[in-house]
């Protein structure tokens, strides 16, 4: 029995949560086009006869200019700190040095593979390239070519996964995919529409509150506050007539309901909270800790 903790390290936008959902086979970790969608540490525990390995998904790495960014940049050494193989995940299209650089000032005391990302339609002289630039580097011990998209080559990442896991018993058991709340994710399922249907700044000045989840005998009754920082951020969350905020709350309960297999009632309210992202109380309260 193999057992042990596997977190993805990378730039915005760099993959990592469509790898955890590739992985996992079940979308654990909400995916949009901007960079900065993760927040938390995601957990993903991914279970079989032989192995347990316990998948962690981590905010982009970043310069903090918020107390919000710090909680994120928080949860992201914690992940160093337990981490039995790091996966140091890039686009190949991004810039190698730049990953280099920021892959160096983790200072990793686990072993790392670096994984290749959207290989898509890459030439296979830019792929030996990429592969030998990051050979040599003190932090990598394998290199990787995947898709996490189009799952290409995942199967090769998990056997090489496994290759670097201690032996020992399982941390959790039963079949749980996460540590985390249902709770949780529903907030997140809220917040990820937040990130498809607004413009650049609205995603980033908002956070989601669940006040009430409760099964009844037929549905499951949702009560979530969508927080912004400003009067006129409420009116574009609402639209006019109410017509964005009623898209959202469509959109957002089709996929609760998928993911929890039962009918949602969801209610759907807009806060402002001035400052939110730079004031301890509110972090903690919205689940920033």
């Amino acid at each position: 029995m193999k057992s042990g903790f596997v977190s993805i390290f990378g730039k915005p936008n760099a993959g990592k949560s469509t790898l955890l959902n590739a992985l996992m086979g079940e979308k654990l970790a909400i995916v949009s086009p901007k960079v900065q969608t993760t927040r938390h540490r995601i957990k993903g525990i991914l279970t079989e006869k032989d192995y347990q390995i316990i998948l962690s998904d981590t905010p982009g790495i970043i310069e903090p200019k918020y107390k919000l960014h710090e909680k994120m940049m928080h949860a992201v050494r914690s992940s160093l700190e337990d981490a039995d193989l790091a996966l140091l995940l890039l686009d190949i299209r991004d810039n190698w040095e730049e990953n280099d650089t920021l892959f160096s000032a983790l200072r990793l005391k686990a072993p790392a593979v670096v994984v290749l990302n959207k290989i898509d339609g890459i030439p296979a002289a830019t792929l030996a390239e990429a592969n030998a630039f990051f050979t040599g580097k003190p932090y990598c011990r394998q290199i990787i070519a995947i898709s996490a998209l189009k799952k290409t080559n995942l199967d090769m990442l998990l056997n090489t996964v496994l290759g670097f896991l201690p032996e020992g018993e399982p941390f959790f058991e039963g079949d749980d995919l996460t540590d985390l709340p249902t709770k949780f994710f529903v907030g997140e399922l809220i917040r990820e529409k937040v990130f498809l249907l607004y413009g650049d700044e609205i995603p980033y000045q908002t956070t989601v509150l669940v006040q009430e989840f409760a099964e009844k005998s037929t549905l499951t009754k949702i009560r979530a506050d969508i927080i912004v920082q400003r009067e006129s951020q409420k009116g574009i969350i609402l639209g006019e007539g109410g017509k964005m905020i009623r898209q959202l709350g469509s959109d957002a309960r089709k996929d609760i309901e998928a993911f929890i297999g039962r009918k949602v009632f969801l209610e759907l309210f807009v806060k402002v909270r001035p400052k939110w992202r730079d004031t301890e109380n509110f972090l903690k309260e919205y689940g920033y800790n």
